[in-house]
This record gives structure tokens, sequence and C-alpha cells, in this order.
């Protein structure tokens, strides 16, 4: 059995987690002599069932318990709860819970419990209903915005408009709503955390039933492999240990003992319950029987889901509390935490800049249609009003609502091809704007499966292993024997069957003894020639090293004539209390009597046990030392010969296994067989890094995003890691906060923390409060920050940052609940994608903004000046009619916004720093250039219209009344409105090519790609829905303005001719206004490019 030494590497410097304590009871009770410990729970045993006498009164208001008992009365047990079991004996919890430990209860029994007590189901991971998502996509104020625009219209009878702006509404909330619902179907596929059946005995048959069907008092068998179906007290264990990495973050199995009994320490940490196993755990060796002692929501597991399910899902909500605020004052704040959620004031930050935002417009528009009415004296006749309202109108921009949520799914989807699932749109924005991750280590940033890495034997050999792709494949990767490389995959390197015959016996001594004194086994499947493994994971490491040099254990057995070589005669398995393992073989070649004995195990363990001299011993510690210096687990492995008369085989017929003939053969004790071994050598075993982990860290750095890694493994196993993958150098060593155990981060207070020049980079031993207060400390120092989790341990972390990723494969139901976003690889690298699409995203929400900005401000600049182009009424004339204002920013300017949220990622979007968190999205750049290009705009339409309308007026003027019908006078106030749009749209078209990119030429947009003087015909055709889209505007735009009935009805406009002049003109003449704002900028400003190891961190 694998077990790792007990060097001061391996030392357990945090207090594991603690369980749950259950709610605060009050509680009278004559206490049974033998059951001391009982003080507080809830009755579990057959008294809830209904069979308790009136003396016994249960209260289950709240999840509080209130038990009284007056006497001790026949059969009246004290009450039980959960987090004494380990305290108790099996007899005693089988006495709580009247139950059996070798036949159950019966099924009328447990009938009946599963009646009170409810589904053995966690609740937690109930996913999203239709009504919350449908909730999500109205939840912002530019759709409320949109739907007053909408109301009003419908009011003023303009129902074209009215019905545009629905329709715009109704894409936006269908489109976010099958994003969202996608996702969450995705998540609720990748549940996986609880066990669909176990093995439960029952009346004194033992039968497989839904795990859900469990209850408390049942007696539930376990086996290798087996996922813990609910929270037990162990009865019987035989070399038991389990994986609670899921629960309490503790990468290496745990080793479990049903004698053990705790009954001076109620409240032990979670991980040190050895009695006791939990739900969602897996057994990694072994087998044992349990008793059921809590179910659902009431195993750990369910505790840390409910507190989940009751806690504030929005970040920045302020917490109501009903007794401290008053009924009054509680119904004000859940008033005010619903409004904010109402105009999507809670949520990202780029959710939150575009809910003000769009309040801010919707002021502006109040204040425009008021300045509109003030020009009239405030005689508000129809045609005031529509204008008014014609104005506000412009100030709106109504695509963008769409266009974020299209280009935000369409992002998704580019998402999914890279392995994560957003479940919130919101998110894939978010986490472009990151400064800080916080990533676990087991099968994130590393493969999640064991690895032999190093070998170092008697004769001073040293075998590496590198370059591993499959931890079960013993031909992926290479062998390394000195210089000498050696693959089993070929690839012109030596056979590693060569290396045996070069290093003679101490190999081939220490290969035959890793493979035998193992247990697990690893398996090739033929169909899909994949490898797969089955027990702990020191061993599977151990036989798949074996495997590489064609050693494996049944390579070793097999004979040619098909019967095994060697036989065993016994085995002492591994014991905590010893922490090694032996097995005893007999070879058949050898002749009668000769058997050895194979050991392996800690090196403190098997070191006094070694016939070795003392210098030898000091060689071997000062190697194991400098093995585990390196993270690496070290295991000591030896061998001897034995007299094989000690091991009299029975002639037991029923005895067919080995392993049954071993046990019914009288085995000497383990202190005869384990002494005078001879050393063969030292297996240094780790968790390796995935290959891509390394420049994943390196690309975060030159980002300026600062990688954390937030373990629950120890510290230098943690620091070996992070150093191989780039998160430290050697020379953050010196500085005594780069790296951290969670018990000296924990004991330090808030104010101590933020004193911190930067917070520790590695951190180990955590706990989930220490994630919580890691992510806390982050906020404070105003950060936004990404927090990785697989266990449920996780779950409040990921809850509590800026965007929590949860693993797909080996996460938690909890943790996939908790999350915004769900790696389905658990590939750090996926992480790094992510960010990379979030920033591309970002940047190119920053270009349809300001396409979108432009046309708005143009819009409202021609519209406010255009009050003074009077017809011979003295009425107002439209430079653009209320149609073309739609036409232009719904029709025109959409498809255009969304070809440029479909942009490609800069070159350079990973090698800047993370946007300025305070600024938003509306930078500096942002603002000043809209105004720029919207002034722009606006002047040139306000010049067409005055080219055409007073260039050419005869002696009709504007004629009047043109604003609502056509008529012969009319001619050239159509004239030059149609003139004004054809005008707009094409400077439009423009636009979406040149905000490309904010400082580079349209001319010389992509250096690194296109040079020459046909470059722009490249730069334009790289993106081919901007493309198509500005092709069809510029086509669409004839029909609009040609088409009879068309132009007069409907756009109040007329056909135009030497007009077009007048447009290409202002075309011309745009362009070069940008063209020369963009190349004042770049003679003004630097770029700012990130060239360091990272970010100045946090």
């Amino acid at each position: 059995m694998g077990t790792e030494i007990e060097l001061d590497v391996e030392g357990q410097t945090e207090p594991p987690i603690c369980g749950f304590k259950s709610p605060t009871a009050s509680k009278t009770t004559t206490r049974s002599p033998t059951l001391t410990t009982l003080n507080t729970g809830t009755i579990i045993g057959e008294e809830c069932e209904g069979e308790a006498d009136d003396d016994a009164t249960v209260n289950r208001t709240s999840g509080d318990t209130t038990t009284t008992t007056t006497g001790p009365g026949p059969g009246r047990l004290p009450s039980f709860t959960p987090e004494v079991a380990h305290t108790l004996s099996v007899p005693d919890v089988c006495a709580l819970l009247n139950t059996d430990p070798e036949n159950g209860i019966d099924n009328d029994g447990a009938a009946r419990r599963l009646q009170h007590h409810g589904p053995n189901k966690v609740e937690g991971a109930k996913g999203l209903s239709l009504w919350t998502i449908l909730l999500r996509q109205v939840s912002n104020s530019l759709t409320l915005v949109l739907v007053i625009t909408m109301v009003l219209s419908f009011a003023i009878n303009d129902h074209i408009e009215g019905g545009v702006i629905a329709a715009v509404i109704l894409l936006n909330i269908i489109v976010g709503f099958l994003q969202d619902y996608r996702a969450e179907q995705t998540i609720q596929a990748l549940y996986a955390l609880s066990a669909p059946t176990c093995k439960v005995i029952r009346s004194g048959t033992t039968s497989t039933i839904k795990a859900e069907t469990l209850v408390p008092g049942d007696i539930v068998r376990l086996g290798v492999g087996d996922v813990v179906p609910a929270d037990l007290r162990l009865a019987t264990s035989i070399n038991l240990s389990t994986d609670e990495a899921l629960l309490t973050g503790e990468s290496l199995p745990v080793s479990k003992h049903a004698e053990s009994v705790m009954t001076r320490d109620r409240h032990v940490p979670l991980g040190d319950r050895s009695n006791m196993v939990y739900s969602a755990s897996t057994i990694t060796r072994g087998r044992a029987t349990g008793i059921v002692v809590s179910t659902g929501m009431g195993t750990e597991v369910g505790k840390i889901a409910g507190l989940l399910r009751d806690s504030n899902s929005g970040r920045n909500k302020t917490r109501v509390d009903k007794e401290a605020m008053g009924t009054f004052g509680s119904l004000v704040a859940r008033a005010r935490n619903g409004m904010r959620v109402l105009l999507g004031l809670d949520g990202t930050p780029l959710q939150v800049t575009l809910s003000k935002f769009a309040l801010l417009l919707f002021a502006l528009a109040i204040l425009l249609a008021i300045i509109v009415f003030s020009v009239s004296k405030f005689n508000v006749t129809d045609e005031v009003l529509i204008y008014g309202i014609c104005v506000a109108v412009a100030v709106i921009p109504e695509s963008l609502i769409a266009v974020l949520t299209i280009a935000t799914a369409l992002g998704t989807r580019a998402m999914a091809r890279g392995n994560v699932v957003i479940r919130k749109l919101a998110a894939l924005e978010a986490v472009g704007g990151v400064t800080n991750i916080c990533s676990d280590k087991t099968g994130t940033l590393t493969q999640g499966k064991m690895v032999t890495r190093k070998v170092w034997l008697v004769d001073g050999t040293e075998v590496q292993v590198q370059g591993t792709m499959h931890p079960f494949d013993p031909t992926s990767g290479s062998v390394n024997i000195g210089e000498k490389v050696f693959s089993l995959a070929d690839h012109g390197m030596k056979h590693p069957e060569e290396a045996i015959g070069e290093k003679g016996e101490n190999l081939k001594g220490f290969l035959e003894s890793i493979a035998l004194c193992n247990n697990a086994a690893v398996t090739k499947a033929e169909e899909t020639s994949t490898y797969t493994a089955i027990g702990e994971p020191t061993e599977i490491a151990l036989q798949t090293f074996a495997m590489r040099f064609g050693m494996g254990k049944p390579s070793v057995l097999a004979a040619d004539d098909g019967q095994s070589q060697q036989q065993l005669l016994a085995e002492y398995p591994f014991d905590s209390s010893c922490k090694r393992m032996t097995v005893v073989y007999t070879s058949t070649e050898s002749g009668a009597g000769v058997a050895y004995a194979y050991t392996k195990g800690a090196l403190e363990a098997l070191l006094p046990l070694l016939d070795a001299s003392d210098e030898q011993k000091l060689e071997i510690v000062a190697k194991a030392e400098a093995l585990a210096a390196q993270g690496l687990r070290v295991l000591c492995v030896a061998k001897r010969s034995v007299d094989g008369v000690l091991f009299q085989v029975g002639d037991d017929a029923s005895a067919t296994s080995e392993k049954e003939k071993a046990s019914a053969s009288n085995i000497p004790e383990r202190s005869t067989i384990e002494k005078h071994l001879t050393f063969l050598g030292l297996a240094g075993i780790y968790d390796p890094p995935r290959l891509e982990s390394a420049a994943a860290v390196q690309k975060c750095q030159a980002a300026g995003i600062t990688v954390h890694m937030v373990t629950g493994d120890h510290v230098k196993t943690a620091t070996a890691i992070a150093c191989e993958v780039g998160i430290l150098n050697p020379g953050m060593l010196q500085n005594g906060t780069e790296v951290m155990v969670a018990s000296a981060f924990d004991s330090l207070t808030d104010v101590e923390i933020d004193a911190l020049e930067s917070l520790p980079l590695v951190l180990a031993r955590c706990s989930p409060t220490t994630k919580v207060r890691m992510v806390e400390a982050m906020h404070r120092r105003k950060a936004f920050c990404v927090m990785t989790g697989d266990g449920v341990n996780d779950s409040p972390a990921l809850k509590k940052s800026d965007v929590g990723i949860a693993m797909g494969l080996s996460g938690s139901d909890v943790a996939k609940e908790a999350a915004d976003m769900v790696l389905t690889d658990d590939n750090f690298a996926s992480i790094v994608t992510a960010i990379e699409e979030g920033r591309r995203l970002f940047d190119n929400i920053q270009k349809f903004l300001l396409h979108l900005l432009v046309s708005n401000i143009a819009q409202v600049i021609l519209l406010l000046i255009g009050l003074s182009f009077k017809d011979n009424a003295g009425i107002s004339v439209f430079p653009l009619s209320p149609l073309e204002i739609l036409w232009a920013n719904l029709v025109t300017s959409s498809f255009l916004a969304l070809g440029l949220g479909l942009e490609d990622a800069q070159p350079d979007v990973m090698q800047r720093p993370p946007h300025d968190l305070q600024v938003g999205i509306f930078t500096r750049e942002l603002i000043v250039d809209k105004f720029v290009y919207g002034t722009a705009m606006g002047g040139l339409c306000l010049a067409a219209f005055t080219s055409v309308a007073y260039g050419m007026s005869g002696a009709d003027g504007l004629g009047e009344d043109c604003n609502e019908h056509w008529a012969s006078e009319c001619g050239v106030a159509f004239r030059a409105r149609a003139t004004t749009f054809a005008t707009l749209t094409f400077l439009l078209l423009v636009t979406a090519w040149e905000a490309k990119h904010f400082t580079r030429s349209l001319f010389n947009m992509h250096p690194e790609k296109y040079s020459g003087p046909l470059s722009v015909l490249k730069t334009v055709w790289q993106n081919k829905f901007l493309f198509g889209a500005v092709s069809a505007g510029f086509v669409i735009c004839f029909p609009v303005i040609y088409i009879p009935v068309i132009n007069h009805v409907v756009f109040k406009h007329n056909a135009i001719t030497w007009e077009w002049g007048v447009v290409m003109a202002c075309v011309v003449v745009y362009v070069a206004i940008v063209e020369s704002w963009k190349a004042l900028k770049r003679r003004t400003s630097k770029a700012n490019v990130v060239t360091g190891d990272g970010g100045e961190g946090v």
C-alpha cells in the first residue's frame, strides 16, 4: 500500500476542516450511563417514527429540536445527532438508531423512516427555474427604457415604431433565454455527485437499491470504487481508505478504522474522523460496512448546499436581517434589493455600467424632449410631440441590448467549443476583466493522477519519467536513465526492457518489488486502446512505472506454460500504525522452501528494519529529503528472502483465490518477516502538472493577471508545483509572504492581511474559510478575481468570488450550482482561453458601443439644430423622419454592430494589463472618440441637409406640413431628407470599418499580417460577417430611397440624383477627419504593453 514519508515536507500544519454544527437545541434528558457524551440533537431512530410515547416531544420547526425525557421508561433512548456519531461505539450507534449491524432494519421500518426523513437527495443542485432565467433577461435598465419607449410610441399611434421596438425587446429575451437555458441543461447533464445505487443489508439480506431510498439506520456495504451514498459510521473496515477531496480538499486518500472511538472530542475536524465516511467521497482501497447516520440535506454535503440555497445570490446585495432592522426596515431593504436587481444594478461591472448608462440616457431623452417643447413655448401640438419623441428616441441605442446579447451568446458558443460552459451570459464579459486567478492545484493545474516521477536505486542510478500525457498509460512519455532515453512508444528510442539488461538485478529487483507489493490493476481496453486503473493512486503510479519496463504484476507472475511462476503466501496490508505493506511470494523456479518478502512504505517506518550500515542509512535519508524537497511523496522499497516453511499452505479446497489461500495459511507475525530487509531504492511520486499549465500561467502573467495557487495540499508539494508551472520563481521564495500555510494566513486579522505588500501566491492546507477570506482580501484591494474549485468545500468561495469556475469532470453538484462557469475538461488552460475570449468580447463591446453611440450623437446634433429649419408655416422640418431614425438605429447599425461584436481578438489582447475596473467599459478614449466622430458625422449630415434644402430651394421653400404628408411643394424637403439619410447611412458603414481599431489606420490596420496599398481590401474582408453587413447596408439603401410609395409614404423622402455627389463628398471628408484623429492619437500616446512577469499582484 502506498504511503508517504513523514518528513517535514509532509507534516500537516493546518487544522483540517471542521464539520458544521447543528442548530442550538434546548434539551432536558435523562442520559444513558453508557452514552454520557450526548446532550443535543435530533432523534433519528424508531422513536422518530411515531413510536415514542407522550413523554417525548419533538419540535422540528426551523430545523431545531427540543426533546424532553421525563423518565427512563421501557425502551427509551437519549436523542442522537450525526455530529456525535464518531464519539460513539458501534453498539451504541446501533442502539440509538434501533438497527442491527448484521441484519440491518426491515423493509417496513425503512419505508416509515423514508417517509419521515425524505429521500436521500442533495437539494442544492436544483439548477435555475425557467422563471428565474426569464427574469434575468429583463432585469436591466436598458430593456426597461426600451419598454417605456415602446409604450410611448403606441400611445401616440406610431404603431410601426412601437412594433419595431417590441420586436427588438422580444429578440433580446428569446436569444438570452435560449442561451441560459441551454447552458443550464448542460450543467444539469454534468451533475453526478450522488451515488445512483448502493448495496444495503435489510432483514439480513444484501440487495442493491437506489441511493435516494437510504434511511438512517441502514447498513451499507462498501468496496473499492464505490461512491459513499450518505454519511456513515463505520461498523467494520478492512484496509479501508477514502478519497474525501470533494469535501475536505485533501488530495490524498485517508485511512479509516471502524474500531476507533473519539469519546473525548466531539468537534474533531471532519478529516480526522477516522471512523466516519461521508457522502460523495470515494472508496480507494479496502472494504467496509457502515451505519447510515444522516441522509440528504442532513449530510455534510447537504449542509453546505443548504447554506448556498439560503444565501443571497447577488454579490452586491445588502443582507436583510429582519430581527436587527425590524419589519418595516426589512421590507424597505428587500424592496431596495429587488429594485437593484430589476434595474440591473446588481451584477458584473459591465451589467452595472450599462444599466447606469441606460438610466442616464433616459434622463437625457427626457431633457431633450423638454428642450424641444420649450422651443415651441410648451405649445405641445401633435407635431411638437412627435418631434420631441423623435429626438428622445434618437438618444436611445435601441439595438444595443440585442447586439450585446447576440454577441455574448455567440462568444459563449465559441467558449463551449473551448471546453467552457457559461451558465450566465454576463460571466463571459466579466471574466475578461479579471486581475487575479485563484486556482486549485489538484486536477486543474495538475493532471489529478499520481505518477512515479523519480526513482533512486541502491547503486545510485537515477530514473526519471518525463512528458507523460496520461498517467495510466505506460507508453506515454519516456524514461530517462542517466543520459539514455527509453520509451515503449518507440519514437526511435530504446525499449525500456533493454534498461533491465543494462542495469542488472538492482533495477529488476526494484521493479519486481513494486509490481508484486501492489493491489492496483492497470488494464488496457482493446476496443479503445485506452488504459484504465483501479486501486489506490500511489499503487497505480508504481504499477504503471513497472509496466513501462514490461514488468507489471501480470507479466511478473506469468509463465510460458500459463502457470504462475510465483504464488502468494501471505499479505500484510498497509496499516497507519506501521505505515508499510508486505507481501510474501514463493518462486517455483527456486525450489521448495524459497520465498521472498517484498515491502514498501514510509522511509521512517522501513529505515530501522533495513540491513544497512549507518553511513548507508544517512545517504538514503539525504536522498529522500532531496526528493521530498521537490514536492514528491517518497516511498522506500525493500525485500528479503524468507523460509517458505513458515507459511504452511493449507489444503482448503474452498480457498480458490491466492488471497483466500494465504488467509487459510498459518501466517507468522509480521514482525518476524519485516526485519533484516535489503534496501532496493526510493520512489518519488507526485501529481504532475498538465503540459499546457506552464504556458497558460506565463500567458496570464504577460497579460498582467496574477495567478494564485489555493490548495488543500502540503506546502512543499504546492510550492514545487507552483515553481514548475511558473507561478513562483526561486527568487520569490526569499519573501516570506509569497508562500503561506493557511494556519498562518487565518491567524492574521483583516487589517494585517491588508498591510501585506501582496497576497500570497501559494496558499497551502486551505479550508473553505481560508478561501473565502482570500477572496474578501482581494475585494478590499479592488481586485476582480476568479476562483476555481471542484469540491463541496469550495462552494462558498465560488459564490463569493466575482467569477466562480467549477470543474465539470471532477466537480461536485454543489460546486457547479455555485459557479458562473464550468470547465468540461478541468483544465487551467481553458480558464486562460475564457479570459482571452472575455477580453475579445470586451474590446468588441467597446467597438460596437462606439459605433452605436456615434450614430446617436450625430442624430441628436442633427435633430436639435434641425429645430431651426422651418417650413412655410413656421413648423420645424424633420431633417430625418422617425422611421429613418429607427431604420438607421435598428437595421443599418444593428448588423454593423453585430459584425463588430464578431471581430477576432487583437494580436496584443493578452499582452496588455486588465482594463481599469474603476473606469469600466466607458474609457476616456471611447468617450472622446464618440464625441469626435459623432460631432463630425452630425455636422456632415447637417451640411448635406442644408446643401440641398437651401442650395436648391425654389419658390416653395421647404413646403408646408412636410413632416407627415407628401405634396409637390415638399419636393425640396423630401430630397434634402433623402440626402441626409443616405449620408448618415454611408457614414455609418464607413465607421464600422474604422471602429475595428481605435488607433490604427484603416489603410494599415494589420501590419503584422498585411502590407502594401491593397492591405485595406484584406482588412475589410477579414471579418466576412461585417463585410456582408456593410455590403447589404450599401445595397439596401437604394431601394429604400427609390421604390415609390415606400419612399414617400413610409420614409418621408424622395428619390435623389445629383445629391449623391454631396453624399460622396461628406464620406471623403469624414474619412479624412477620422484618419487624422487616429494619427494624432498615435503621435500623442504610447502603447501600454506588459512585458514583465505579470502584474504587480494584490
